[in-house]
């Protein structure tokens, strides 16, 4: 057998290429999110060691995270070791500049020696002495602050003035803060300091109460525990896409070794009939499948090897703020991927090899018919399917009712799996309605499609698989960037406010507002200054009709009955002294009017009313307020910071709420595209399995082919003839795998997402599900290439010579 065994490899090897290429991709993808993961957790060592690195220990809390170093003996024990120590920390102070108020500001040391000090260089310089700091440049750009602007931190006797000498970057999460200076000027706010360590050269001597001594490794280590669960989320994502690829090559390989055998069956008889056992004839499959897996197998872990390192370098560029660390080589995944490999190989063989050898020498000699769906065997395969799916949709049901996830992935699941095994049933009708109008080549097509119904569902299961979640991801992720949108747009309706509680906007200001870059709209909104009582400064008090050409709800904020004024509590903070249904006076020189109160959020310090209350408390209006809507993809610290420069001047305060919409846009497009992207590989997985069938299809065929061409048919025609075959099936699963997937994304949102957003929509993105329908059957026109070409080249003579 072992000559049969090695004959068998040197003839039937091509036709194996195509499964082999399933496997290597799958097991590529493994060893991709094992590098990947590998420079995730290297990356996070990298930044979260950086303050430590030439550190010979750490001194941290023992009880940490749920206790801290106490600041005085932490201070103290710093100050005891010199130049041989340095702490990292931060205090929380208030800060000013160019003449406002700085958002939520925190302070950190930065040390004067190079050895210690951590912070990456933009430009500038780093602080020498008192009076100079660097302020890290996403802050920077944020506060839209420079090298050169004064600086004043702290409040009261403790208020400090410091010139911005350089802008640094912040590698270390932890000890993170929006601006440095020397540790001797840090102390001077001793009394707002936590300390989060202390890393020391040499011996570390009489420790702080309540505090321990580390590696720099052991304590990065310890950090990386503490936020592992981020890292380790990523992991089970891409590995649940693994194990889609992974299911996806199972029925890529299963089917393509079915073929395989079933092609070979007369030559397995042949053997059985001079002597060879079962046992003998299993062997030898099972040999060439074992070949076929620790050859792809070695293939896809080397292919992994080259793409992850090299997309780490793709990936640091693409997302700076994200870096990944240089990867350690991760022995565990490349044995796992290589293992998982030759294990579905093997599994996906096993079937197919046990069929074959039950069948009889004899009965295997006379001409196969595929067991039909009418046939018992049929009949039998099709009651599970309806269990499953009279289950399945019943869990689904379920999980609506109690919005219970667990149940729904199990519904999912249950109804996915009914529908694989009603697909010898209803995968050749589909295929039939669709190929009927195709004229004479498509009615061959489609003869040939049906003609083996388990084949046929086998080879677009595996794309269903890809194409049903493809769907449900694109679909999920519209209704819900659509239901965010919805609350976001109603918590924050204006993107940014420009308010001037004293002085009124020109028109000039106006002009310069709208024409500044992200703007795309904006208004001026008439009203007039008020004291409003519960509120300790004067604001505006705002009627405005107008106000749906720039509100994300449609202005419906700004829709308020006579006789209330709607407050923006955010905008107000700890200093609203009011709460809905309060009554207030609200004075505008002498005219006052008694309203009642209503809370919302999104549009800034102004009141506002209906405009017959302003019109009772003034009949001069005057514009204090402009509200603008940013353009699509417009930079939200840019744009601050460029309203910023044109609100100073009279003393206009600028809020902005663009971030909101920017955080969320960034969330969902990095899911979808990570999500789609992975899917991807099971799609290519699944387009490899239809060209393999078509291809296998064609060899076993070649002599119907030769006849056809015989009688008349050209080389175009079956050439024709072969894309629509391949056409159809990718079009029936794209559709079919649409359907399931719309219907599953809608499962979802009712059980997840209106549970979670109170103004929840679903959506169906129709655009980008007919792309992928598109896509698909291009893909199968593209995978008919290969096999229609090697079909066409065989000449009549030739091909009716075969047996």
């Amino acid at each position: 057998m072992r000559t049969v065994f090695l004959a068998s490899l040197r003839i039937h090897i091509r036709r194996y290429v195509a499964a082999a290429i399933a496997v290597a991709v799958a097991v590529a993808f493994v060893v991709v999110v094992g590098v990947l993961t590998s420079g995730a957790h290297s990356g996070l060592m990298d930044g979260l060691g950086a303050p430590y690195r030439n550190a010979d220990y750490v001194i941290s809390a023992a009880g940490w995270p749920s206790s801290e170093l106490d600041p005085k003996t932490a201070i103290a024990y710093t100050e005891r070791h010199g130049e041989n120590a340095a702490a990292t920390g931060r205090a929380s102070l208030p800060a000013r500049a160019n003449g406002r108020r700085l958002s939520e500001t925190t302070v950190g040391p930065i040390a004067t020696s190079e050895q210690w000090r951590w912070q990456k260089l933009s430009s500038g310089r780093y602080p020498a002495g008192m009076g100079e700091a660097v302020a890290d440049v996403y802050f920077a750009l944020a506060e839209n602050l420079e090298v050169g602007d004064r600086v004043r931190i702290g409040e009261g006797a403790a208020a400090r003035d410091v010139r911005v000498v350089g802008l640094v970057e912040s590698p270390s999460p932890p000890a993170q803060a929006s601006m440095y200076v020397t540790w001797p000027q840090l102390l001077q706010w001793r009394d707002r300091l936590h300390v989060t360590a202390v890393a020391v050269r040499g011996k570390v001597g009489q420790l702080p109460e309540g505090a321990k001594a580390q590696s720099p490794d052991g304590f990065a280590a310890e950090r990386l525990a503490y936020v592992q669960n981020r890292v380790d989320s990523l992991t089970v994502m891409l590995l649940l896409f693994a194990a889609t690829a992974i299911f996806v090559s199972v029925l890529v390989i299963a089917n393509t070794f079915s073929i395989l055998f079933a092609q070979r069956l007369r030559d397995f008889a042949l053997l059985r009939c001079i002597g060879a056992t079962r046992r003998q004839v299993v062997r030898s499959v099972r040999r060439e499948a074992a070949v076929v897996g620790v050859l792809a197998s070695l293939t896809g872990t080397l292919i992994g090897i080259g793409l992850g390192y090299g997309l780490i370098p793709l990936i640091n560029a693409l997302t700076p703020a994200i870096p990944l660390g240089t990867a350690r080589l991760p022995t565990p995944w490349l044995l796992g991927g290589f293992a998982i490999g030759l294990v579905v190989t093997m599994v996906a063989s096993w079937s197919p090899t046990r069929r074959v050898v039950q069948v009889s020498p004899l009965a295997a000699l006379r001409p196969n018919a595929p067991v039909g769906v009418r046939t018992a065997a049929g009949l039998v395969r099709l009651v599970p399917a309806a269990i499953l799916l009279v289950t399945g949709l019943a869990l689904l049901g379920v999980a609506m009712a109690r919005g219970s996830t667990p149940v729904m992935v199990a519904g999912g699941g249950a109804v996915f799996a009914g529908v694989l095994l009603f697909g010898p049933v209803l995968v050749p009708h589909l295929v039939r309605i669709f190929g009927t109008p195709l004229g004479p080549a498509g009615r061959l097509a489609t003869k040939n499609a049906v003609r083996n119904p388990q084949r046929t569902a086998t080879t677009t299961a595996s794309l269903l698989v890809g194409v049903t979640l493809t769907t449900a991801v694109l679909t999920g992720m519209a209704a819900w960037r659509s239901s965010l949108a919805e609350q976001i747009g109603r918590d924050h309706p204006i993107d940014v406010t420009l308010t001037s509680p004293k002085e009124p906007v020109t028109t000039d200001l106006l002009d310069r507002v709208r024409h500044t870059a992200g703007v795309e709209q904006a208004i001026a909104v008439d009203g007039a200054a008020a004291r409003v009582a519960g509120l300790g400064k004067p604001i505006p008090v705002v009627a405005a009709p107008a106000a749906a050409q720039v509100a994300r709800d449609g202005g419906a904020f700004a829709r308020v009955r006579p006789g209330m004024i709607r407050i923006d509590s955010e905008a107000f903070g700890k200093n609203l002294g009011l709460r809905p249904g309060d009554r207030v006076t609200v004075r505008v020189g002498d005219r006052r009017a008694r309203l009642r109160v209503t809370i919302g959020t999104g549009w800034g310090p102004a009141g506002v009313v209906a405009p017959e209350t302003l019109a009772t408390l003034t009949d001069a209006t005057e514009a204090h307020v402009i509200w603008i809507r940013a353009s699509p993809g417009a930079d939200p610290a840019r744009l601050g910071a460029d309203l910023d420069e044109l609100a100073d001047p009279i003393g206009a305060t600028v809020e902005n709420g663009l971030r909101t919409w920017e955080s969320l846009d960034r969330q969902v497009a990095t899911y979808t595209w990570s999500a789609l992207g992975l899917l991807g590989i099971a799609i290519v997985i699944a387009l490899i399995g239809i060209a393999n069938t078509l291809g296998l299809s064609v060899l076993e065929r070649a002599r119907e082919h030769a006849m056809l061409r015989a009688i008349g048919l050209t080389r175009r025609q079956l050439r024709r003839m072969l894309a629509a075959e391949a056409v159809l099936l990718s079009v029936v699963a794209t559709l079919l795998g649409t359907v399931i997937g719309i219907g599953f994304a809608w499962v979802g949102y009712e059980t997840i997402v209106k549970r979670a957003i109170r103004y929840a929509t679903m959506q169906v993105p129709w655009l980008s599900l007919g792309a992928v329908v598109l896509i698909a059957a291009l893909a199968g026109l593209l995978a008919a290439v290969l096999p229609a070409r090697r079909a066409a080249r065989v000449t009549p003579a030739a091909g009716l010579s075969l047996d």
